[in-house]
C-alpha cells in the first residue's frame, strides 16, 4: 500500500499546533500528525501528515495559506524495508579504540578494538551521528591521557553506548539513565546483547532525580548527549554531582550554539579542555575546577 506524505514549514508554536489541528480534519483522512520544532536554530516548526491515500493538495493549499506556511511538498513514499535499508546504510563506525557495530557486520570486527554491538533497527546511539561519535572520541582522548573513572554517569543515555563503552574500559559504577522508559529498556536490551548484564545500571530518570543517581554523586565523568535547551537547563545539577577534577562530556550541540553552552558551563566552573566538530554538532568536553 502506498503512503504519501504532505510536509511544511511555519513559525512558531501556536501556529504550528493550530495546521496540525486543522490537518485532521482533511478528506482523505491522515493516518498520523506531527508537528515538530525543527532543531536547526532557525525558529520554524515542521508540520507533516501521513496518508494512504493520495491527500487533497488544493485542501493542503487552502489551509497553508490559512495558517501562514509554506506550500505543502507533497510526495509518495516508496514501499521499503527499512530494517534491512538501514543496515545496507550504517557501515560499523570506529572511534578510537571503541567499533561500534550491528550484529550483521559481527565478522568485521578489527583486532585489538574494543566492541560495542548496537543493532540497526535501533539507530540512535549507533555511533553514526556526529553527537554519538563525538562523545565516543572524547571518551577515547580521556583514555589516551590515562583519565580513570570510578563513577561514571550517562544522562539521557539512548541506546547506553556511552555508559557501555565507559564499561568496557572502567571498573566501577556506571549508571545509565533516560527520561523515556522505552529508551531504559532498549538500554536494557543493549547489555544483555553485548554480554554486559550487570555492568551498568539503568535508570529511568529527569536529570539526576533519582535516589541512585544522587547515593552515588558525586562522579568522575557525565556524558550528556541531549540538546542546547536541556543542556543549559541542567548546568546548575549536572556540575554539582560533578566531582572537582571530574570531566562532563556534552554533545547533542549544534556548532553555533557551542559558545553558549560553554557560556553557562563556565558559570558554574566546568571549562572546556577540548571542543570537536563533526558536521554541524559540537562535542564538548568539560573539566570541573578544583
Amino acid at each position: 500500500m502506498p503512503t504519501f506524505t504532505a510536509l511544511t514549514t511555519l513559525t512558531g508554536k501556536p501556529q504550528a499546533e493550530a495546521l496540525g489541528e486543522a490537518m485532521e480534519r482533511l478528506m482523505p483522512e491522515p493516518t498520523g500528525i506531527g508537528v515538530f520544532e525543527m532543531e536547526d536554530g532557525s525558529g520554524l516548526w515542521e508540520v507533516g501528515g501521513y496518508f494512504t491515500e493520495s491527500p487533497d493538495e488544493a485542501g493542503l493549499a487552502l489551509l497553508a495559506a490559512m495558517h501562514g506556511a509554506k506550500p505543502f511538498v507533497v510526495s509518495e513514499v516508496p514501499e521499503t524495508d527499512w530494517v534491512a535499508h538501514v543496515r545496507r546504510e550504517l557501515a560499523p563506525v570506529e572511534a578510537g579504540r571503541f567499533f561500534v557495530y550491528g550484529s550483521h557486520d559481527a565478522d568485521k570486527l578489527p583486532a585489538g578494538k574494543i566492541p560495542l554491538l548496537i543493532e540497526a533497527a535501533m539507530a540512535f546511539g549507533t555511533g553514526h551521528h556526529g553527537t554519538t561519535l563525538g562523545c565516543l572520541k572524547a571518551l577515547d582522548h580521556l583514555l589516551d591521557q590515562g583519565v580513570q573513572g570510578e563513577k561514571v554517569a550517562d544522562i539521557g543515555c539512548g541506546t547506553a553506548v556511552l555508559a557501555m563503552a565507559a564499561a568496557r574500559v572502567w571498573d566501577g559504577t556506571i549508571l545509565a539513565s533516560d527520561i523515556d522508559e522505552v529508551a531504559v529498556e532498549v538500554a536494557e536490551a543493549n547489555l544483555k546483547a553485548n554480554g554486559m548484564e550487570g555492568q551498568v545500571t539503568c535508570l529511568e530518570a529527569a536529570g539526576f532525580d533519582n535516589p541512585q543517581l544522587q547515593a552515588q554523586a558525586p562522579f568522575d565523568l557525565i556524558f550528556a548527549n541531549i540538546l542546547k535547551g536541556p543542556l543549559v537547563a541542567l548546568a546548575p545539577e549536572l556540575t554539582a554531582n560533578l566531582r572537582a577534577g571530574g570531566y562532563a562530556i556534552l554533545s547533542g550541540i549544534l556548532n553555533e550554539q557551542a559558545d553558549d553552552v560553554v557560556s553557562v558551563y563556565a558559570q558554574h566552573g566546568a571549562n572546556p579542555v577540548r571542543r570537536d566538530e563533526i558536521g554541524e554538532w559540537t562535542t564538548l568536553l568539560l573539566r570541573k575546577e578544583s
